[in-house]
């Protein structure tokens, strides 16, 4: 029987993959046979994780392509080098966000408010309209975004950003709609709390950790291979029948 999560041949691009879930997701995908490409605003990170997967796998499957995701033309410039570099992309992972302001949204300045929306909601839309037509084209193709479950609840200090990871939940929907005649799957994941940098306002917060963990019925805050592991099943053969579904990865911390 083939391996339902072998991914040998086909080329990724993960953004927001120089640390955190994303790099955990560049790596899995790598680590399952495919071509990965690492993307965030800053060229060292990208490089020092490029590295340590191709050094990690003993072959050189990841490059690196920087990319500003509110800069529509350093989008473009990501889809076009990742093709000139490996002649096609069947995965898009959209994982890089923001998150500027943490506290109630009457404080929050319109610039600040601006960013969340255009790298949250619209850079996302701008780089899916770059790689779906090829996608298309083919009749093949997956497309993740790492939204929140945020989403799918309110927050006195991170408002905003729920919204936008709303909007990503119905983003996947609409598209999956639109996609799915050409066997182009989309997705979500909606991490809960991960031990990673950019949550490390809500995971070193003492009192906000004490309220997770009491909600949470595996007691741990997350790491970003167990969100790795679900973008790895959805790239693969292992998710082929499933479209425009967001699925909570958070400890069982919304079910409580």
């Amino acid at each position: 029987m083939a391996n339902l999560f072998d991914l040998t041949g086909k080329t990724a691009i993960v953004t927001g993959s120089s640390k955190g879930i994303g790099k955990a997701v560049a790596h899995r995908l790598a680590e399952h046979g495919a071509n990965v490409v690492v993307s965030s605003r800053k060229a060292d990170a990208c490089a020092a994780a490029v590295d340590e997967i191709n050094t990690a796998l003993g072959r050189r499957v990841a490059i690196s392509i920087p990319a500003n995701i509110a800069a529509k033309e350093a989008l473009q410039q990501l889809v076009d080098e990742t093709r000139r570099a490996f002649g096609r992309i069947d995965i898009l992972v959209c994982n890089a966000a923001a998150n500027p302001y943490f506290g109630p949204m009457a404080g929050m300045s319109d610039d600040q408010f601006t960013k969340v929306l255009q790298n949250n909601i619209v850079s996302n839309h701008w780089l899916i309209a770059m790689c779906a037509p090829e996608m298309r084209a083919r009749k093949d193709g997956v497309i993740i975004i790492v939204s929140s479950v945020g989403g799918l609840k309110g927050s006195p200090v991170i408002g905003a950003y729920n919204i936008s990871k709303a909007a990503d939940m119905q983003l996947a929907r609409n598209l999956a709609v639109e996609f799915g005649p050409d066997n182009v799957r989309v997705n979500t994941i909606a991490p809960g709390l991960v031990q990673t940098d950019f949550a490390k306002a809500l995971w070193d917060n003492p009192d906000i950790l004490k309220a997770f963990l009491a909600r949470s019925c595996l007691q741990r805050v997350g790491q970003p291979d167990d969100i790795a592991g679900l973008a790895v099943m959805l790239a693969s053969k292992a998710g082929a029948f499933c479209t425009g579904q967001t699925f909570v990865a958070d400890g069982g911390q919304t079910i409580t």
